[in-house]
């Protein structure tokens, strides 16, 4: 029997309550998680002006061996640029730049002349644009000392800071809800499987959860198989051995737009779990935020359940 999902004349409270329970956390640890990170930016600005000679010598072996400085260099110049407007400008491959920033690492496949060539093109477009204005030494071609590294240091890391501000607040929640589920369940005499252990969602015992565990899925009628991540599953102490997990999903937001531009994803997920293993797949999704009644008919209307973090007891009611 659903939780949530078939309960619509409850929504419109819960949505309120929900939006209240994110707020009072924004207001009260967002600012610190924010700090962190900003003093954890500083320290890497720090390193990156140590490896490039406080940015007067950026050469493609640099970036090779240190593919994380590249978003710090972009937030170097005057504008800051996005990392879109920097393929563009130097015309090189996506690939190269995304595989530089999201995954900090180069190519492998990528020939040495055609890497050389683009990363040279990457550096020209820094060195054109670099904010001279920070960088105070660079016009007078001296070593800065201590202060003015450490101002434009911070100038740089406040930039980047504000790019990725929301994954900055989203991965923070994120962590506090798994945290939370943790809580809970242990509460309940539940055991974590600890990641590195090997475990497969299939081979999990009564009473055990463990967390980002990949399930395969098969699609196109099983002619490919693909991974796909789940938050956490749950075996619970009632279950059988054949019988599936319960899959969580931890999703939180701060603002009602982005929920409904993502709310295809858990759609997405549920099918491709449902076309594998049929309709006794539990999915369900612990919801924190902003998620108004679009967002909650849409997934309610894809088979999905709910239950909300200011109700973590509701987990009760699906047998955990």
């Amino acid at each position: 029997m659903p939780v949530n999902a078939d309960k619509p004349h409850l929504w419109k409270s819960d949505i309120a309550k929900s939006v209240d329970y994110y707020n009072n956390w924004f207001i009260k640890f967002a600012p610190a998680t924010y700090k962190d990170t900003r003093q954890k930016t500083i320290k890497d600005v720090q390193v990156a002006f140590e490896l490039t000679n406080y940015l007067t010598d950026v050469t493609p072996k640099i970036l090779m061996q240190n593919p994380s400085i590249l978003p710090i260099l972009r937030m170097a110049t005057a504008p800051p640029i996005a990392r879109d407007r920097l393929i563009g400008l130097a015309q090189v491959s996506p690939n190269l730049v995304k595989k530089i920033e999201l995954h900090n690492r180069i190519p492998p496949r990528m020939g040495k002349d055609d890497l050389n060539n683009e990363l040279n093109r990457i550096i020209k477009i820094i060195t054109k644009l670099i904010d001279s204005e920070i960088l105070t030494w660079l016009a007078d071609k001296k070593t800065p000392d201590e202060k003015e590294m450490y101002r434009a240091a911070s100038i740089i890391a406040d930039r980047h800071c504000g790019a990725i501000s929301d994954p900055i607040i989203r991965n923070a929640q994120e962590r506090r809800q798994l945290s939370k589920i943790e809580k809970w369940l242990r509460k309940e005499k539940y055991t974590l499987v600890k990641s590195g252990m090997g475990i497969k969602f299939n081979e999990m015992v009564s009473g055990t959860f463990a967390f980002r565990l990949n399930v395969p899925v098969l699609l196109n009628y099983g002619a490919k198989r693909i991974h796909i991540p789940v938050d956490i599953a749950i075996k619970t102490h009632s279950s059988q051995q054949d019988d599936l997990p319960i899959f969580i999903e931890a999703k939180s937001a701060g603002d009602f737009t982005n929920t409904n531009k993502r709310r295809k994803e858990e759609a997405t997920k549920i099918n491709q779990l449902k076309e594998t293993y049929g309709e006794k797949v539990i999915f369900i999704l612990f919801l924190n935020g902003y998620f108004d009644s679009g967002y909650l008919g849409y997934e309610a209307a894809e088979g999905i359940d709910w239950i909300w973090e200011h109700r973590i007891q509701d987990f009760k009611k699906i047998g955990i």
